[in-house]
């Protein structure tokens, strides 16, 4: 059973990355991981917590990446 969720906890993050692309794909696997841990966890539910947690990771990412672009395009203007 418990090697059944590792299974479809990667098809589900290599299924992502491969519909996401390579540039959408920042941030996706480390939260994909997290979720993962944390839904098998709160009852089972690896494969949602992976799907949830690699949707949140990409968008902390992008949102990073936007305050570093903002912060060195604030010290080129200096």
């Amino acid at each position: 059973m418990k090697n059944h969720k590792i299974k479809m906890l990667a098809a589900t993050a290599t299924l992502v990355l491969v519909t996401a692309g390579t540039a959408n794909a920042a941030g996706c696997l480390k939260g994909a991981a997290v979720g993962g841990v944390a839904g098998h966890y709160a009852g089972h539910h690896a494969v949602v917590g992976a799907v949830g947690g690699c949707i949140v990771g990409h968008h902390m990412a992008k949102k990073h990446a936007e305050e570093q672009a903002a912060q060195r395009q604030a010290a080129r203007a200096q």
